[in-house]
């Protein structure tokens, strides 16, 4: 059984475009609000999402601050070994995860996970390796289809469009 879905940013949720403003630390980032209402239904059914990212961002804090998201870790190296730590502080395993990756930075957390994804535009080794690569790019509602693969999968369907009834 999936109960925790976990993202990449750059190119997961987002297209991978940084955009930056006047000020040595102000970037802007693009977010999808079909993603983001994917993520905050599949946690009213009771389930987990993550954030891990290798890079650091005060926008990723916000959207994730917004959309409720607790495990939220950036500037990270070892993605699996933060999965771990997750795993262990929520007490299930990695058959009971879910993850989205782009480039190899992702490759060992998406090589240990129960089902992985890939946006459309991931790298190509990326889409070799994972489960499904999913029709949709980064930034473009990828997360959005992979939680309704997840969905789908989990029998879940009913109770999530009810959620919303």
């Amino acid at each position: 059984m999936i109960e925790l879905l976990v993202f990449d940013v750059d190119g997961c949720l987002t297209d991978g475009g940084i955009m930056y403003g006047n000020s040595e630390t102000e970037e802007f980032k693009t977010f999808n609000v079909k993603d983001g209402f994917g993520i905050v239904s599949w946690m009213k059914l009771g389930r987990k999402s993550a954030i891990i990212t290798g890079r650091s961002s005060d926008v990723v804090t916000k959207r994730a601050k917004e959309l409720g998201i607790t495990h939220l870790y950036q500037d990270v190296k070892d993605k699996k070994a933060v999965l771990q730590a997750i795993l262990n502080k929520e007490g299930l395993g990695f058959e009971n995860v879910a993850a989205i990756g782009d480039d190899l930075n992702d490759l060992s957390l998406l090589r240990s996970v129960g089902l992985s994804f890939c946006p459309k535009d991931a790298m190509p080794l990326i889409q070799k390796e994972v489960d499904v690569v999913l029709s949709k790019e980064g930034g473009r509602a990828a997360v959005r289809e992979m939680i309704d693969i997840v969905v789908e999968k989990e029998n879940l369907s009913e109770a999530f469009v009810n959620l919303w009834l």
